[in-house]
């Protein structure tokens, strides 16, 4: 069995090359560089030059393929790569699934977002939810057009596409905004915890890996699969995180109302300093909001069994020790004095405006 993957170099991808390897397929893996073409090549596959921006460069090699996994998409929140969203997430996701189509490979998996939903505002949907905005990110909003306007549209034309739509993914190897932040957290660097209330549902690296493939064997051709664990706010994570590392807890929690203020300031801050992804305005702009869906449907049908979210952190946590650096970088130390600024400003402006409405002014704190 011959497997085309997209992104085989990511995060999700790697781990899903991987696991076909095991199972005996041969793997065909586009490389953008050299570097990504001998990691493929170290692992097994078969890496060629291409870029799902340009159709052509990928007909002959995906020619023949019994499967398509499309995983390439930019999830990065800096603002160089926000820019290029809407060519990779929309125009590459359509370049790859009408190929696949065209060339009449019998099965095309595409990896989607539980991020499509937008904020659901405390819900835990199914695959059957539909919201077509406001989105609070380019990523939110260019996997959508991607889902909905790219993918829905050739599934009604008889294209044979399952997709799967992973929650907050982690794991050894992350580079995520979420990764960040454990680091910072591990290297006692996050005094000060904004959006404590904001609420995902996480997914194991290699369970999300796995669901790739049981969706590929076992999906039904139309049908969505989410592909999370449970839903759970980020101020109950980070205290869990206190409890399975023995690192303090943030000693102060700014609720989303206030924190998301910055978001401005974060968009022009973050990339002038050099701080983490997780201080971009993109960032800011989804705390307390809830990006959740329920896996049912991918565990009834696919048998798919993610692993307890106690287990995947552990794992993730020692990695993250294993790999740290001896030395804080100057990138963490701007980050934490950062957090101490904003978090200084805000009280500042929290009492300011409390003290004018009991004067009786209008000022209204809430974002």
């Amino acid at each position: 069995m011959k497997a085309f993957v997209t992104g085989g170099t990511g995060f999700i991808g790697r781990h899903v090359v991987r696991r076909l390897l095991d199972r005996g397929y041969e793997v065909v893996a586009l490389a953008r560089s050299e570097v990504g073409g001998a990691m493929l090549r170290d692992m097994g596959a078969v890496a060629v030059p291409g870029d799902i921006s340009d159709r052509e460069s990928m007909r002959e090699m995906m020619r023949g393929s019994d499967i398509v996994f499309h995983i390439a998409a930019i999830f990065d929140f800096s603002p160089d790569a926000v820019a290029q969203c809407e060519e990779t997430n929309v125009k590459g996701t359509r370049n790859v699934l009408e190929l696949a189509f065209e060339l009449g490979v019998p099965r095309i998996i595409y990896t989607s977002t539980v991020a499509v939903f937008g904020d659901t505002h405390g819900e835990i949907p199914d695959e059957t939810y539909f919201a077509g905005g406001p989105f609070l990110t380019e990523y939110d909003r260019t996997k959508w057009l991607a889902h909905y306007e790219v993918a829905e549209p050739l599934i009604a034309q008889g294209a044979p596409i399952i997709i799967v739509m992973p929650g907050a993914v982690y794991g050894p190897g992350d580079t995520s905004w979420l990764a960040e932040t454990m680091r910072m957290f591990n290297r006692g660097l996050l005094p000060i915890l904004p959006g404590p209330e904001t609420v995902l549902t996480f997914a194991y690296v290699d369970d999300v890996a796995e669901g790739h493939i049981l969706a590929a064997e076992k999906g039904r051709v139309g049908e969505s699969y989410i592909l999370a664990g449970p839903a759970v706010p980020i101020g109950e994570l980070v205290d869990f995180w206190s409890q399975l590392t023995g690192k303090p807890r943030p000693v102060a929690r700014i609720p989303a109302r206030y924190a998301r203020e910055l978001a401005p300031i974060t968009g022009r801050v973050q990339p002038a300093l050099s701080l983490p992804q997780s201080f971009s305005g993109e960032v800011f702009r989804t705390l307390g909001a809830s990006y959740a869906g329920r896996s049912d449907k991918a565990r009834a049908e696919l048998g798919w069994k993610p692993r307890p979210i106690q287990t995947g952190m552990l794992e993730t946590f020692e990695w993250i020790t294993a790999t740290e650096p001896p030395d804080v970088g100057e990138r963490e130390k701007r980050a934490a004095g950062f957090i101490f600024l904003a978090a200084t400003v805000l009280l500042l402006w929290w009492l300011w405006s409390r003290n004018d409405r009991n004067n009786g002014g209008s000022v209204d704190p809430v974002a």
